[in-house]
């Protein structure tokens, strides 16, 4: 479960060959012991949950980034190593 990038606390990482639990492309956060699944597509959480402030940070992140999330989303699910993504600033 390799982590992709970080910021402001926040932990995104991509599972290799996750695609049983929520059968479409997505990527989990963490902050403080909480985590969330989230669709790259929309940002709909699948599983878990982020405080609010966090789960907007996360939207954002992914909004800039989807076509690189994607690339790594056909990596991840083909077993290979995603690359890192930069961080919201």
């Amino acid at each position: 479960m390799p982590t992709i990038s970080m910021f402001y606390g926040i932990i995104i990482l991509m599972f290799y060959r996750d695609t049983r639990q929520h059968h479409l492309p997505h990527i989990h956060a963490r902050y403080q012991g909480e985590e969330a699944a989230l669709a790259i597509e929309d940002g709909t959480v699948l599983d878990g949950r982020l405080p609010p402030k966090q789960l907007k940070l996360v939207h954002a992140w992914i909004e800039l980034h989807k076509e690189e999330l994607m690339v790594n989303w056909d990596l991840a699910v083909n077993g290979e190593a995603p690359f890192r993504i930069a961080p919201l600033q």
